[in-house]
């Protein structure tokens, strides 16, 4: 089987996408984590992308879908984790399965609003010593912002700050729409509302996953 979950960040698809992936026996790709890792590794491919994120500059497409290929077990199962992000690459993507013969089984819409997401986001505070994730509200530290751990003051990542994650969704919302339309045109499209409790929208996943 193989999954792309989408949805804004914040919506939870890296949390569900890594228990899903687990529990089905299937490979977890997120196109963040499989750079990072070609960087680290230093893999020519990895070199190449370093390139351009020095640079500042969006990773090309053609060099995202080879990075894919490398990690793709050759039977399929996999759920693409925030991967298509554009109609060129959801193409892109639709050429590489087909090229080894497989198919994009189900398209899971990560449905949340906005508001959600800014209090996800925004909330959470990290530990840059151990790097443990804490929330303001939902998973607070014992001490005011300070780690449980290592007795570190806890930080918000720059991306998590209010301004920023209100141009992140901004950003998602022109580049997803289409994409959205894209997969319901092929009829593969299922929207799944993720504003509930995690548990619950895991039961709900697989529930729409099975069926």
């Amino acid at each position: 089987m193989n999954l792309v979950f989408l949805g804004p960040p914040g919506a939870g698809k890296g949390t569900q996408a890594k228990r899903l992936a687990q529990e089905l026996g299937l490979k977890h790709i997120s196109t963040g984590d499989i750079l990072r890792e070609a960087v680290k590794n230093e893999t020519p491919l990895g070199k190449k992308a370093k390139e351009y994120m020095d640079r500042g500059e969006l990773v090309p497409d053609e060099l995202i879908i080879a990075l894919i290929e490398e990690v793709m077990p050759p039977g399929g199962g996999v759920i693409f984790d925030g991967f298509p992000r554009t109609i060129a690459q959801a193409e892109a993507l639709d050429n590489m399965l087909k090229r080894k013969g497989l198919n994009l089984d189900k398209v899971i819409l990560f449905d949340v609003d906005d508001e959600v997401v800014v209090d996800r986001l925004s909330g959470r505070r990290v530990c840059p010593s151990c790097g443990a994730v804490y929330h303001l509200k939902f998973n607070p530290p014992k001490n005011d912002e300070v780690c449980d751990r290592c007795s570190v003051k806890l930080i918000q990542r720059e991306d998590d700050r209010e301004e920023v994650v209100r141009n992140r969704l901004e950003v998602y919302r022109k580049q997803t729409a289409p994409l959205i339309e894209y997969y319901e045109r092929k009829g593969i499209l299922i929207r799944l509302d993720a504003s509930k409790e995690i548990e619950e929208v895991y039961q709900e996943l697989k529930k729409v996953v099975a069926t």
